[in-house]
């Protein structure tokens, strides 16, 4: 029966959910993996691997959700609340355009005060200092937030954001696409159905976006194809996913502290399983950031096709106690040991000019030492809220 759906599936042909949860099952690790590998193959047939230079700048850590798998948020009246000031914003970027970087990863809470237009005069300060930095900015539930606060439709929204300078959008905030399972760890934070046409009427807009999966928690094996079917719908709807993103709950300093985390074996199953069921999403990222550098090149071979970011700093992790730290020169020998020629890339899955990324490759040698990873240590930076 497996090796049926996997013959069937690096053929080109789609899986049902049932048999997607029947490779979940029962699928064996290597064989699901090399499956997965001949799809990529089919699907990548360059000889090259790819890898982002971005930085992952958390605005502000206040937040009105609560989420038990967090443990980066703040709650409106915390000492620990911070907001960025627009100084310390730009000094970021500019450290990560000197590294090569042409993205910035722009998220936060769901700060309770903040009007719209406190979002369209930073993007439009941002794009105007940085008409070259590409801002992949406010994940669904940030977006679906703006509306309530603001109390206006969804697309004026995304529209005013577009215009003020929004590039594109992260599929941060996904967890599980299964309301049961959203209801039993998140109170205050958008549903499925509302996480959904975010990312739909913004494709409608001409955007694009990621999609993501954080697994390992207390959804089920079923819950997981569901939410893979859930992307593959809208995918077939919209075509405006660009890249699928699964990585396994870290549960340290959370809520959820007494969930044992999911191993590598998990992770890379995981990973090989949607490579497999996403058959319309065009590429797939590693996760690195969660599970280090030897699995995260595994990923290259079961399934993904991206090693993802360099990753600058990182706050939301990193909280939960997961820290990977890699150099540039880590990513790419790690894509030329598998016999790929490593290539930076953008946002849009294209490669960057070869000048660039020489450039990147130089600046990153002679900075030497790995960027400060953590917005919350840099207290001197920080605007702390007035309670």
């Amino acid at each position: 029966m497996v090796a049926n759906l996997l013959e069937k599936s690096i053929a080109g042909e789609r899986l049902t959910p049932e048999e997607g949860l029947t490779l979940l099952k029962e699928g064996e690790l290597t064989v699901l993996g090399a499956a997965a590998d001949a799809v990529s193959r089919r699907l990548h047939p360059e000889p090259y691997r790819t890898y982002n230079i971005d930085r992952n700048i958390n605005y502000s850590n206040i937040c009105t959700a609560v989420c038990d798998f967090c443990a980066f948020y703040r709650k409106p009246k915390s000492e620990e609340g911070y907001v960025l000031p627009r100084e310390v914003i730009y000094e970021k970027i500019e450290e990560t355009v000197q590294l090569g970087g042409n993205q910035i990863l722009l998220q936060g809470g769901l700060h309770p005060d903040f009007k719209l237009d406190w979002y369209e005069s930073l993007l439009s300060d941002l794009r105007e200092r940085f008409p070259t930095v590409n801002i992949h900015g406010f994940s669904p539930p940030e977006i679906h937030h703006f509306t309530k606060v603001n109390k206006l439709p969804l697309k004026t929204v995304l529209e005013r954001l577009q215009a003020a300078g929004l590039g594109s959008l992260p599929g941060g905030g996904a967890e599980i696409l299964v309301d049961r399972v959203r209801r039993e760890i998140t109170r205050g934070k958008v549903l499925t159905d509302d996480w959904l046409n975010v990312m739909r009427v913004w494709h409608e807009l001409g955007g694009h976006s990621s999609a993501t999966m954080m697994f390992g928690h207390v959804e089920t094996l079923e819950e997981r194809i569901e939410h893979l079917d859930r992307v593959r719908q809208l995918q077939d709807e919209t075509g405006g996913f660009t890249a699928f993103i699964c990585w396994t709950f870290q549960p340290d300093n959370t809520e959820l502290d007494h969930v044992a985390p999911l191993g590598s074996y998990e992770y890379l199953k995981m990973l090989a399983v949607s490579r497999l069921y996403l058959d319309n999403v065009p590429n797939l990222q590693s996760s690195w950031v969660t599970q280090g550098l030897k699995i995260g090149q595994l990923a290259l071979i079961y399934g993904a096709n991206d090693m993802g970011s360099l990753m600058i700093e990182e706050n939301v992790v990193a909280e939960a106690g997961t820290v990977h730290y890699l150099t540039l020169d880590q990513i790419r020998a790690s894509i030329k040991e598998l016999g790929y020629e490593p290539r930076q890339r953008n946002v849009h899955y294209e490669l960057v000019d070869p000048e660039l990324e020489a450039f990147a490759v130089e600046a990153n040698r002679r900075l030497g030492a790995i960027p400060a990873r953590k917005a919350s240590s840099q207290k001197s930076e920080l605007v702390q809220i007035d309670n």
